[in-house]
C-alpha cells in the first residue's frame, strides 16, 4: 500500500516536473531570449506578487537588460508574454495592423463593474466604435472651447485655495498629488456634470470628487494588492468578482446624472459641461439611455481625474527641481496672457508651445502609464530588424514597454536628462514615430487626450502665474514608485513649498 501511495506521489511530481518544464521553456522553443529572473509558478511576478514593485518595474527591468534585441519574452505566472522592444514592432502592434491587436489585456467583468465596463478602453466591436464616436463628438475642438468656460471657474477656486493657504505664511508646504488632484476632481464635477465638486473646501466634504476619486485609485494595501493581481490575471475575477469601483460611487454616479438629467430636459439654457453634449446628442436623435449616460460620465470622471494629477504632480516635481525651466515657462504664459487682454483663454492656451514641450517632456521622462497589454485576435507574424520573430495566435499577450521605451538612449540623447528643448519645432523631427506614446497611439489612443491636455495646460498656467515652485526636503530622492498604485504614485509624495510672487 505504502509503495503504491509513494509511486503514485513520485509520477505526479515526474508529470508536475514536465508541466513546469513545458511551461517555462516556450520562449526558448520559440527561439526568443528570455528575461531573467523567473519562478515556478509565479514566472516573473514575484515581486509584484509580494508587492515589492510595481509591474512596470518589473517590465522595464526585463526591457532594459535586452536593450539589443527586438523583442523578449517574459512570464506572467504560467503565461507566456511577449515584450516588443523596437519602434516598427510596436506601430505593427498598435496601428499598422490593428485588426490583430485590436484587444486590451486588462478586462472587466461587466456584471461586477458595470459603468467602468462600458467604458470605450474595455469594449470592442460595435459598443466601442458607438462610444469612441460620442467621445470624439465631445471632445472636439469647438466643444473643448465650451468645456474650457469651466476650467477658467474651476481655476479660481484653485487659486482662492491657495490665496488662503499664504494668508498666514509666505510659503506652503504641500504634496502635489494631493493638490492637483483637488483640480482635476473640480474639473471633471463642474465640466463633466455641471455640479460642485466640494474639492476646496476649508472643512472636508462628505462627497468631494477628490475623496471619491481617491477611493477608487488609493485604495487600502491589501485591496492595491487585489487590484494589481486582478489586473495582471483577469480570468482571476470571473471567480473572486472583486470590482474596482465600489458598489456605493457606482450608485452615486447614477443618481447624480439621473436627477441632473432630469433638470436639464426642463431647461432652456444649455450649459457649458459634458452631460450638456450627451443630452444634444440625443436631441439630435441618437439613442442614449440612462445607463450608458452615466458611463459615458463616470468615464469623463475615470479618464480626466487620475491620470491628469498624476502628470501634473510629476511635472510640478520637475518644476520644482529645474528653476530655469520653469522660469521661462512662467515668462512664457505671462506675455502670452498679456497679449490675451490679461485673461487666460482657450485661444491663449493653444499660444503656449514651451507649455506643450514642458508636458511632453515631462511624460517621457516619468510615464504615468509604464506599459501597454495588447492581446493577438488574429494570428500575426512579428519579425524584429535583429532577426528574431514569433507568430503570434490567437489569445497571445504582447507588452509595449512604454517606460522603458521612453527613456531608451537608441531613441533618446542624453535621456536620464530632463530636456523640453527635444520636443522644439528644430528637434522634434528627429524623434522616433512609436517613441513617445504617452497616451498609446492608433485607433485605441486615448479618447480623452485632448481634454487631459487642455486641463493640464490651464492648471500649470494659472499655478505659474502668480506662484513660484520650490523642492520640499519631504521629497524622498530619487523617486521610487508605489508598487500597488494604478498609475506611477512616487513613495511618500512628491513636496513643494509653493509662494506667491
Amino acid at each position: 500500500m505504502a509503495s503504491a501511495f509513494c509511486t503514485l506521489v513520485a509520477g505526479a511530481l515526474v508529470l508536475l516536473c514536465f508541466y513546469l518544464y513545458t511551461k517555462f521553456t516556450y520562449w526558448k522553443r520559440h527561439g526568443i531570449p528570455t528575461a531573467k529572473g523567473y519562478y515556478p509558478f509565479v514566472g516573473h511576478m514575484l515581486p509584484v506578487l509580494m508587492a515589492r514593485k510595481h509591474a512596470f518595474d518589473v517590465i522595464t527591468q526585463a526591457s532594459i537588460d535586452n536593450k539589443d534585441r527586438s523583442m523578449v519574452g517574459f512570464y506572467k505566472g504560467f503565461k507566456p508574454v511577449l515584450i516588443v522592444r523596437e519602434t516598427e514592432l510596436i506601430k505593427s502592434v498598435l496601428q499598422s495592423n490593428f485588426s490583430s491587436f485590436h484587444e486590451n489585456g486588462l478586462k472587466i467583468e461587466p456584471e461586477v463593474d458595470p459603468l467602468l465596463a462600458k467604458n470605450p478602453f474595455f469594449t470592442y466591436g460595435e459598443a466601442w466604435i458607438a462610444g469612441r464616436k460620442r467621445l470624439t463628438y465631445a471632445f472636439s475642438n469647438t466643444r473643448l472651447k465650451i468645456l474650457f468656460a469651466s476650467i477658467t471657474n474651476v481655476l479660481k477656486k484653485f487659486d482662492n485655495f491657495l490665496e488662503r493657504r499664504l494668508r498666514s505664511n509666505n510659503r506652503y508646504e504641500v504634496e502635489l498629488k494631493y493638490l492637483f488632484s483637488k483640480f482635476t476632481a473640480e474639473v471633471v464635477a463642474n465640466a463633466g456634470i455641471g455640479v460642485e465638486g466640494f474639492c476646496f473646501e476649508e472643512k472636508e466634504h462628505a462627497v468631494s470628487f477628490d475623496k471619491i476619486g481617491d477611493s477608487i485609485f488609493k485604495p487600502p494595501f491589501i485591496q492595491g494588492v487585489l487590484s494589481q493581481l486582478i489586473i495582471l490575471f483577469p480570468g482571476v475575477n470571473k471567480l473572486c468578482k472583486f470590482p474596482f469601483v465600489q458598489k456605493d460611487i457606482d450608485q452615486f454616479f447614477r443618481k447624480i446624472v439621473t436627477e441632473n438629467l432630469e433638470i436639464r430636459r426642463k431647461e432652456t439654457t444649455p450649459r457649458n459641461d459634458f452631460l450638456q453634449l450627451m443630452l444634444d446628442l440625443e436631441k439630435s436623435g441618437e439613442a442614449l439611455d440612462i445607463e450608458a449616460t452615466a458611463a459615458y460620465v463616470f468615464s469623463f470622471f475615470m479618464d480626466g481625474y487620475e491620470t491628469s494629477s498624476a502628470t501634473l504632480n510629476l511635472t510640478g516635481h520637475l518644476l520644482a527641481a529645474n528653476p530655469a525651466v520653469q522660469e521661462k515657462l512662467r515668462n512664457e504664459v505671462k506675455s502670452t496672457i498679456e497679449k490675451h487682454g490679461g485673461e487666460l483663454t482657450y485661444e491663449a492656451l493653444k499660444e503656449m508651445t514651451y507649455m506643450d514641450q514642458v508636458l511632453k517632456e515631462s511624460q517621457r521622462y516619468y510615464s504615468v502609464v509604464g506599459f501597454l497589454s495588447k492581446v493577438c485576435t488574429e494570428e500575426f507574424e512579428l519579425q524584429g530588424s535583429d532577426g528574431l520573430s514569433y507568430r503570434a495566435k490567437p489569445g497571445s499577450e504582447i507588452y509595449i514597454p512604454v517606460y522603458a521605451l521612453h527613456r531608451d538612449p537608441k531613441y533618446w540623447s542624453n535621456a536620464d536628462v530632463f530636456d523640453p528643448e527635444r520636443f522644439s519645432d528644430e528637434r522634434k523631427q528627429t524623434i522616433e514615430k512609436m517613441a513617445f506614446i504617452p497616451f498609446g497611439e492608433g485607433p485605441r489612443m486615448c479618447v480623452g487626450m485632448r481634454m487631459a491636455w487642455v486641463q493640464m495646460k490651464a492648471c500649470l498656467a494659472g499655478l505659474l502665474r502668480s506662484y513660484k515652485l520650490e523642492l520640499s526636503p519631504k521629497t524622498k530622492l530619487p523617486l521610487k514608485f508605489s508598487a500597488t498604485a494604478l498609475v506611477a504614485t512616487p513613495i511618500g509624495g512628491c513636496w513643494v513649498y509653493i509662494s506667491k510672487l
